[in-house]
């Protein structure tokens, strides 16, 4: 109670919680999006249940992580070399969740511009059903991977885990408030589905890079995100008048 009470006394802190949820709430954007594109997949009654699940499962992940920083703070040590560049557990995570998104925002963007599509290499010769435990694992996967950068962010940022933990839930709380919101937005704009899909496939090579090394600031990604979402608003403001 006492290490509470000092934490709370000390401005240090508060700065650092305050630049820590708002890093994590800029985090969680992408989290969302993913999940709002998959659970509208799904049918009407599933949606809000699936995009609570989701939500619920990167809040479970994220405080898990944290109980084992010690741990997650070990996977950025290298544990092999390619030609001259270190890699450790982290990259290989990043690299693999990019590659996931990258082949799912690929996919997506395929099954969109052509719907009546035959069988593909994208389904394995066969038209896969959407299912709720299908979707549900997709966004699991996912909440993996942005729930180790999350924490391994966090970690960088500051050493106490009081700390972390209210930046974490005030983040998905965020999370939370915004999930059916953004869903619907994005169910009743067709065309912001497609730009959401860009802007996943963008964040999967960004992953991507960071796995081999390559540092891409945050600032760029979010201000090309920023300035394609409000070509798009304009764009929809055009359509309306016309």
């Amino acid at each position: 109670m006492d290490y509470l009470m000092t934490l709370a006394a000390d401005p240090a802190v508060w700065a650092a919680l305050g630049a820590l949820i708002a890093m994590e709430v800029v985090l969680g954007i992408d989290n969302l999006i993913f999940i709002s594109i998959l659970t509208n997949k799904l049918p009407e009654a599933q949606r809000q249940r699936g995009r609570r699940i989701g939500i619920g499962l990167a809040l479970i992940l994220r405080l898990g992580l944290l109980s084992t920083v010690a741990i997650i703070v070990q996977l950025t040590a290298p544990i092999f070399t390619v030609f001259g560049k270190a890699f450790s557990w982290r990259d290989l995570i990043l690299i693999a969740g990019g590659l996931f998104l990258v082949w799912k925002a690929t996919k997506e963007i395929h099954h969109k511009v052509d719907p009546d599509h035959g069988p593909d290499m994208f389904d394995g010769g066969k038209a896969a059903a959407v299912t709720f435990g299908g979707v549900i694992v997709q966004i699991l996967l996912l909440d993996l991977v942005f729930s180790i950068d999350s924490i391994i962010t966090a970690v960088g940022m500051t050493d106490h885990i009081p700390v972390m933990v209210i930046a974490v839930v005030v983040a998905v709380l965020v999370m939370l408030l915004a999930a059916d919101p953004l869903a619907t937005f994005i169910e009743k704009n067709p065309t912001i589905v497609m730009l959401a899909l860009g802007f996943l496939l963008m964040i999967g090579g960004t992953l991507m890079a960071e796995g081999f090394g390559v540092h891409v600031p945050k600032g760029y990604i979010y201000a090309a995100m920023a300035f394609s979402a409000g070509i798009e608003a304009l764009n929809m403001l055009t359509r309306r008048k016309a």
